[in-house]
């Protein structure tokens, strides 16, 4: 059953910076996703004490990430003490479940007015945790819970049958149309602009290479498996670790009357599925159909597909097994080339696919993404 009455009244992300030697390395989390707040209260004409609950999402909640991120984000964007916050984590569909949480809380008229988003930084924190402790039994018994996220998709290639060739011809292409997207600004509309600790202004996503060739992508080694018949995936052909933040703000019909905001989108449904920890993307092909039944539509409905780029073979997945209109899927480029933000990327994906769908005149959209952990989810977008 479709979230009829859940609209969304603004979506906005920051610019993304590659972890580690980017732009954004010295930024801490909660400023991103205090700074992409402010401005999604700005464009939907509200003030901070409007909202009455912040959902954000984060893969790695720890560090500087940790002590409720969310909540520490709310302060620092100026929001009255009376602003609740939460931070969740379902690994890379974090900012897309912060979005169905408020979503489901205003369909169930809990409250109005809310902001779902997520944050990462990949350069502050520690990727796998600072101390991670897997548990003994399992790691021994069941131990692709604990997979590698590359190994994940290695294994897709090989057992779903992707080839090298396949796969560097997919990334080669992500980055061709990310470019030609920050060429032609198709990006500024989405993106909230960040003032550095330098004063410099940071506005363009870092990723995409204007000088990706297959001969150069050909070049590079698998980065997860020494073994070439198994080692599927370089570094030119998975997401780029990344930092940044998206905010969405969204509303009951109450919520827009009382506030007078303008709606943009509707929430309408979302989905999560879940299959052999040892594989990323088949859940998906599961999340998908069921979304889309769930928002009382068809495929052929869908005017735009965003699904996240982790790695070149479960973007090929998806795509082959549902076989979709490449001219719908990730139009702009995807996380190969425009980085993958964990926690903050299903939000971030939200406030591609809103912009896009507007300028293109087309009204749904679905945003996609493997999850650790053998999980997949999906959420359709109506914009209005």
């Amino acid at each position: 059953m479709a979230l009829e009455n859940v609209y969304i009244t603004a979506a906005t992300r920051t610019a993304v910076g590659k972890a580690g030697r980017g732009s954004l390395v010295n930024t801490r989390p909660d400023d991103m996703a205090a700074a992409v707040m402010v401005e999604a209260c700005k464009r939907s004409g509200i003030e901070g004490q409007q909202v009455q609950d912040v959902t954000l999402g984060c893969s790695f909640p720890e560090q500087s990430q940790g002590m409720n991120m969310a909540r520490v984000a709310v302060i620092a964007a100026g929001m009255p003490d009376t602003v609740n916050a939460m931070t969740i984590n379902r690994f890379c569909s974090s900012g897309l479940e912060a979005m169905s949480i408020v979503a489901a809380k205003i369909a169930a008229g809990m409250y109005d007015v809310g902001i779902g988003g997520g944050a990462e930084t990949m350069s502050m924190v520690s990727m796998g945790g600072a101390k991670p402790s897997p548990n003994p039994r399992l790691a021994k018994e069941c131990p692709n819970i604990y997979i590698g996220m590359g190994n994940a998709g290695d294994n897709v290639a090989r057992d779903f049958g992707f080839t090298r060739e396949e796969i560097d011809a997919f990334a080669l292409n992500s980055h061709k149309k990310a470019c030609a997207a920050i060429e032609a600004g198709r990006f500024k509309d989405e993106i909230t602009p960040l003032t550095l600790a330098d004063g410099s202004v940071f506005d363009t996503d870092e990723g995409p290479r204007f000088d990706a060739t297959l001969e150069a992508l050909a070049k590079l080694r698998p980065a997860f498996n020494a073994n070439p018949k198994n080692g599927f995936h370089s570094a030119g052909t998975s997401s780029q670790t990344s930092d940044g933040a998206a905010a969405v703000v969204m509303m009951s019909e109450k919520g827009v009357a009382d506030t007078g905001a303008t709606p943009i989108a509707k929430f309408l449904s979302y989905n999560v599925a879940a299959g052999d920890p040892k594989y990323l993307g088949p859940a998906q092909l599961e999340a998908i159909p069921k979304a889309l039944e769930m928002a009382g539509i068809s495929m052929a409905d869908v005017g735009l597909f965003e699904i996240n780029e982790a790695f070149a073979s479960v973007a090929l997945l998806v795509t082959r097994e549902l076989k979709l209109d490449m001219d719908k899927v990730n139009v702009n480029g995807g996380a190969i080339a425009l980085g993958h933000p964990l926690g903050c990327t299903g939000a971030k994906l939200s406030a591609q696919i809103i912009h896009e769908l507007k300028r293109r005149g087309e009204k749904y959209g679905v945003v996609t993404m493997c999850i650790g952990g053998g999980m997949g989810a999906a959420g359709v977008i109506e914009v209005l």
